[in-house]
Parts: structure tokens; sequence; C-alpha cells
């Protein structure tokens, strides 16, 4: 997709319906499943917010950012995901918290961001966090400089998107589960499981009303 393309869908993205839990559903792992609305409130999670940052690559066309956390000794180590983090006190709303955590992790100002709407928040049962996505872009490829929470920054092509031969399923092992079929985005050779790909067919679906 071209990027000038891209802006010409913007009040689809803005406008139209969003698919929510039944969009996130469609790329959950079996597990997740069991967590409604209801039982996600009973659990009081923490609050988050990330950003799905679009801009043109060095062809113009339209990608967004992903980032391969670095490894640690915790639940997410490793895991591919949006630029994000946990609601900090000084932050008086989850946008803010996105545009924060973007330029703390991958060095981009907000005042380069032009933010176009608030996703589905998707619960995240291993860490109790409830992340809030948000659509942004930027005019101009960002000069993204990662910090230490980041071990690799990826470029991913709307279109590698929008493929459906990109939507596969894996076998999985982690911390909290073991030899689990977890369905997942296979994108520039990573997966793409869990939350990410969850909040990533919401936005796949919200485009696909536009007729890309």
């Amino acid at each position: 997709m071209d990027f000038n393309n891209f802006l010409s869908t913007l009040n689809t993205l803005k406008n139209n319906d969003l698919g929510g839990l039944e969009s996130h559903f469609r790329l959950a792992p079996q597990m997740r499943l069991q967590y409604n609305e209801e039982k996600i409130k009973a659990k009081d999670p923490k609050k988050a917010a990330v950003l799905a940052l679009f801009y043109p690559n060095n062809q113009g066309e339209a990608c967004f950012l992903l980032t391969q956390r670095a490894s640690y000794k915790g639940t997410h180590s490793a895991q591919i995901s949006f630029p994000g983090g946990k609601i900090e006190e000084d932050d008086t709303n989850l946008e803010e918290t996105a545009l924060r955590e973007t330029f703390e992790e991958v060095g981009v100002s907000k005042i380069y961001v032009t933010m176009i709407r608030e996703m589905t928040a998707v619960y995240i049962p291993p860490s109790n966090f409830l992340a809030t996505p948000f659509l942004g872009y930027a005019t101009t490829k960002p000069n993204f400089i990662a910090n230490n929470e980041v071990a690799e920054l990826i470029e991913v092509k709307v279109d590698d998107l929008l493929d459906d031969k990109n939507i596969s399923s894996v076998k999985m092992s982690t911390s909290y589960m073991e030899n689990i079929d977890v369905p997942c985005f296979k994108l520039n050779n990573h997966i793409v499981w869990g939350a990410t790909a969850m909040m990533l067919n919401e936005i796949k679906e919200l485009f696909k009303q536009a007729n890309v």
C-alpha cells in the first residue's frame, strides 16, 4: 500500500465501528477466550497503552512499527509488541501514556505523531494488564532510537498485515503455558501472537472496511 493510499483511508479508520472482542478472539489463544468483560473487570487490571505508529518507508510504502522486547526475567521477555507500557502518575490519560512510552522506547516525539483513534483494550492475563491500543501516524519515516527495553525494531508493511496468508498457528511454551496451539501472524520472520496479534487483527479488519 502506498502511503498516500493509507492517508486516503483515514476517515474509515477514524469513524468506522470497531470489531472489538470478536476481532480479538479470532486471533486469541484458546485459554484467553474465558475472559469476558465481566471477568476482566473483576480482576481489576492495571492500565497500560500502546501505539500502532504508521509511516512511509524509504520506498513510500505504508508501514507500522513493532518491537521485540529485550530478554529479561519476566512474563513478556523477548515478545513482539507495539511500543507502550503502563500508565504513570504524570500521564493525564492513556493516549499520553502511549505517546510517552513511544518516545522513551523508540525515540519518536509526540510532535511528529498525528493520532487517529483509540482501539479496543486487550486484557493480558499473565501480567493482569488492560492495554489500550492507539492508532497514529507520522508523515515521514521517523528516526527511531531504541532504548534498552527494545532488542529489535521491526518495520512491517501494511500489505503484509492485510495478506491472509500471513495468518497461521504455532505451538508455544511459555512460563505460564506448555505446548499450546496459538493463532498468530507471521510477519518479517517473526511470530506475533497473544495480545499484539489480537490488536493487529482488529486493526486489520478496520482496514478491510476501507476496501484496501
